[in-house]
């Protein structure tokens, strides 16, 4: 069967490209780079290094560069989610993750595992979507650290990084929630690596940096909600990278949309001035 043109975006921070195809069959072949695919519907047939695979909806795929392998539908046509990353940025995330710039080596090419899947997603998600916040990078060094452990090289994390360095960070975060903040500039102001901010701040805080930046972000969003701010001009001033990104987030933790949570306080004014 043909395969049908697929949809691809290259992403000028991370420096690695998403992509997705659907009714995708490959001949045998290799790639340079290294590939972690996502079967988000459907199935598939693979076969890598000689062995062959029956993929299934939530298997993640992994490719080393030079792995020999090939794809066909097995059943229903798989939705396929990919992310190529070249071998200079592999270098410079386990760098970031083990202190070691050094390239892994997968020992399975199809894993199964709820938590890298939905780190996966949400990665991919943001990239596709053009998100310009560290989140997305967050996401990715929180995927590569899940991969490595279940299937990579020896994985030895560093230390664990002190309180005063995580409150650094949330005092930090608090100060310029307003702004578009990067991770390598918040793990900086705490004196960690990125990876170490990620492991310390979520072990102190029970959230990363990034879901805490989003709550701290939605929290003036709404007092200035409440005074009456239109919604475009709060998704602005609170940091958000555009107005739907924000209407997203807030409604999803607020349970309205901006407008109607604004709307609550402007029908409370003018119910007041009434009496």
């Amino acid at each position: 069967m043909r395969n049908e043109p697929g949809t691809a975006v290259y992403d000028q921070e991370l420096r690695l490209e998403a992509y997705r195809f659907h009714r995708c069959s490959f001949p045998k072949h290799f790639h340079e780079y290294y590939v972690i695919g996502y079967i988000a519907d459907g199935q598939g047939l693979l076969i890598c290094r000689d062995v062959r695979y029956a993929l299934e909806k939530g298997n993640l795929i992994l490719y080393n560069p030079g792995d020999l392998h090939s794809c066909s539908e097995n059943g229903a046509p798989p939705d396929y989610w990919g992310l190529h990353i070249p071998r200079e940025t592999m270098l410079d995330l386990t760098g970031e993750l083990t202190g070691r710039r050094t390239l892994p080596v997968f020992s399975r090419n199809v894993v199964s595992d709820p938590e890298a899947a939905w780190d996966f997603r949400a990665l991919h998600r943001q990239i596709m979507d053009g998100s310009r916040e560290f989140g997305k990078e967050e996401r990715l060094l929180l995927l590569l650290s899940r991969l490595l452990r279940l299937c990579g090289q020896p994985f030895q994390a560093p230390p664990p990084a002190g309180r005063e360095a995580v409150e650094r960070a949330r005092a930090f975060m608090e100060e310029h929630c307003g702004e578009r903040i990067t991770l390598e500039r918040v793990a900086g102001e705490a004196g960690l690596s990125k990876s170490a901010l990620l492991r310390a701040f979520a072990r102190e805080k029970g959230v990363t940096p990034y879901n805490y930046l989003e709550s701290l972000r939605i929290g003036e969003a709404k007092k200035l909600l409440e005074q009456g701010v239109p919604p475009a001009e709060a998704a602005l001033r609170t940091g958000f990278s555009d107005q739907s990104h924000f209407t997203n987030y807030f409604s999803r933790f607020i349970g309205l949309s901006p407008g109607a949570y604004r709307e609550i306080f402007t029908e409370k004014e003018r119910t007041t001035h009434e009496k």
